[in-house]
């Protein structure tokens, strides 16, 4: 029985990690959770796992928990990962996301544990695609729009550098834009859906506000996502990056055109210019070849029914 631990249980990637762990019945499952965090995603599965409070940016406590629970595979999900906020508060999602990795390869490098991490990386690393270099693959240069996507190319070079100096194993996953049920209501297609929610429920006038609309982005399940991060540890090679991604991107205007098509409420769309971040990333559209050359993966669930299946989150809570 393999030990597995997760950090970022509670939020909206681990929390359907943790789910499609519990199908397959072949680990033992641990989550790290802060001591504030919210457990509304996690509490379905709360007896079936065990919850262990860490707080990853501290060294001492990182190194406790994981000499305790000695893992065989860690999936590293915790971070800052709204974009906007890393604007407005820049330290707080470097030294989240930099400092939380660090503790945690220190600790499996110091106490000497042989496990396998699984570090979450971004799509927006590449932040300036130019329009021939679509679609992006894993060699293409890193040009970061954002301290959020800056704390990501650190996260990822230091996995690698941890593999080169220290043969820490890992592997980075490139995950491009995923969504689903769970999404936090910040996030551009959960908080449209969150809005039209609303909106039906008479709890807001009928007006949805919107940002940049022209984005591209690649959009993929949170559901195929998890799969795919179960994929990385089981099938890839140390020190490798992949892309996630489905390979087929929608302009965020045609997210906000399914998502209307979905309710029978009139409804109009303004643009909030509090939306408008001061740089975003044009278009990131994804070649995911060399991860399903590895593991065979590749997204199933379609992209009409996630956005389905965001609405009617919306729409019970």
């Amino acid at each position: 029985m393999r030990r597995v631990l997760v950090t970022g249980v509670t939020g909206f990637a681990g929390s359907h990690l943790v789910d499609y762990m519990l199908t397959r019945n072949d680990c033992e499952i641990f989550g790290i959770q802060r001591w504030r965090s919210p457990l509304e995603n996690v509490t379905h599965f709360l007896d079936r796992i065990t919850m262990v409070e860490c707080d990853l940016r501290d060294a001492s406590s990182t190194r406790d928990t994981l000499e305790r629970m000695r893992p065989d595979w860690i999936f590293h999900l915790a971070a800052q990962s709204f974009v906007p906020t890393s604007w407005s508060a820049p330290t707080e999602s470097l030294t989240t996301n930099v400092l939380g990795q660090l503790n945690i390869f220190e600790a499996v490098r110091r106490i000497g544990l042989q496990c396998r991490i699984q570090i979450a990386c971004s799509s927006e690393e590449y932040g300036m695609v130019y329009a021939d270099e679509l679609p992006i693959r894993e060699t293409n240069p890193l040009r970061p729009l954002s301290p959020y996507a800056v704390s990501k190319v650190a996260q990822d070079m230091l996995a690698y550098q941890y593999w080169m100096s220290w043969k820490v194993d890992s592997v980075r996953t490139r995950g491009f834009n995923h969504e689903g049920p769970r999404r936090g209501p910040v996030f551009v297609a959960s908080d449209f859906a969150k809005q039209i929610a609303d909106i039906e429920k008479g709890l807001k006038p009928p007006v949805l506000h919107v940002g940049n609309l022209e984005a591209r982005r690649d959009f993929t399940d949170v559901r195929d996502m998890v799969r795919g991060y179960w994929l990385a540890l089981e099938k890839c090679e140390p020190g490798e990056v992949y892309n996630l991604c489905s390979g087929k991107d929608y302009s965020i205007q045609r997210v906000l055109d399914l998502l209307l098509g979905m309710t029978k409420s009139k409804i109009e769309v303004r643009q909030d210019r509090m939306r408008l971040r001061p740089s975003d990333v044009p278009v990131l559209l994804g070649d995911r070849t060399k991860f399903t050359q590895a593991t065979g993966w590749e997204p199933v669930i379609p992209f009409e029914q996630t956005l389905q299946d965001m609405l009617d989150f919306w729409r019970a809570r």
